[in-house]
């Protein structure tokens, strides 16, 4: 089983659609998407309809953003549909022929049973962010759903999982990796990346808002060394076997007869 997890869509519809077809869930799979399908973009309501035709293909995990309460907010009345309109709700209406109205019903249901967070036995999949001394049920919603990170990040959760978040944009396709936290909101609608993380091996799948798949960013000159390193040790075993052991005690035996008997 792998276990993804996918930044903020905000209404990419092609590059999800080919993150999609480049990771090629199996029903063992599962997707944690952290939430924000909607606004900005260009077609939210095909998103929508991506994800939930997902669920039958793969197991598909769901988190809420601060966009979809907005969306919320006004599409069930009682929130002024002002400030969401300033802030991408417009691409929203009008993929959805120009009023909310015309949602369907598959998604008010979609978007009633967005999760706040999602925790398994190593990790914590949230859309914002979290107080480090707080359980995940007394995270209040400014920290999990509105908050930007902060400089320096926050400390590990006191659970001691490792959090995987969304929501704060990250520059040049490059997510924030700080070992006991990481964000992988690529910016996507404004001209960056959507990125899916397999949370376990950390390999990164990342497409433009064109659907074009994009290489990831090396992350560090070091991690990509050691990773060439365990290559070539995998390669040498399976090609030589126990000679590279056998090499490498004769260098010891040499290195310790040097020792032993320096040269004039």
């Amino acid at each position: 089983m792998r276990r993804f997890a996918i930044g903020d869509v905000h209404g990419c519809s092609k590059a999800l659609r080919t993150l999609i077809e480049t990771i090629a869930p199996t029903p063992e799979d599962e997707l944690v998407f952290l939430g924000d399908y909607v606004d900005r973009g260009p077609d939210s309501r095909d998103v929508v309809d991506q994800v939930i035709a997902l669920q039958n293909r793969c197991r598909v995990v769901t988190l809420r953003g601060n966009h979809e309460i907005m969306l919320q907010g006004v599409a069930r009345g009682g929130l002024s549909d002002t400030v969401w309109l300033a802030n991408g709700g417009q691409a929203t209406v009008s993929s959805y022929g120009g009023s909310l109205d015309k949602l369907p019903a598959n998604h008010h249901e979609f978007f009633m049973d967005l999760l706040p967070y999602y925790e398994t036995a190593k990790h914590i999949f949230v859309h914002a962010g979290y107080l480090p001394n707080l359980s995940m049920p007394a995270q209040e919603e400014m920290t999990l759903y509105w908050n930007h990170l902060p400089t320096p990040v926050p400390p590990p959760h006191q659970s001691g999982k490792r959090v995987i978040v969304g929501h704060t944009p990250q520059p040049d396709n490059r997510i924030l990796d700080a070992g006991h936290l990481v964000c992988i909101d690529t910016y996507c609608f404004g001209g960056g990346c959507l990125t899916a993380m397999d949370v376990e091996t950390g390999d990164m799948i990342q497409t433009n808002r064109h659907g074009h798949v994009q290489r990831p960013p090396i992350l560090s000159a070091a991690l990509t060394a050691k990773k060439i390193g365990k290559s070539i040790t995998k390669f040498c075993r399976q090609r030589f076997g126990n000679k590279t052991q056998d090499l490498s005690a004769r260098e010891d035996r040499h290195h310790l007869f040097a020792d032993r008997f320096p040269s004039s």
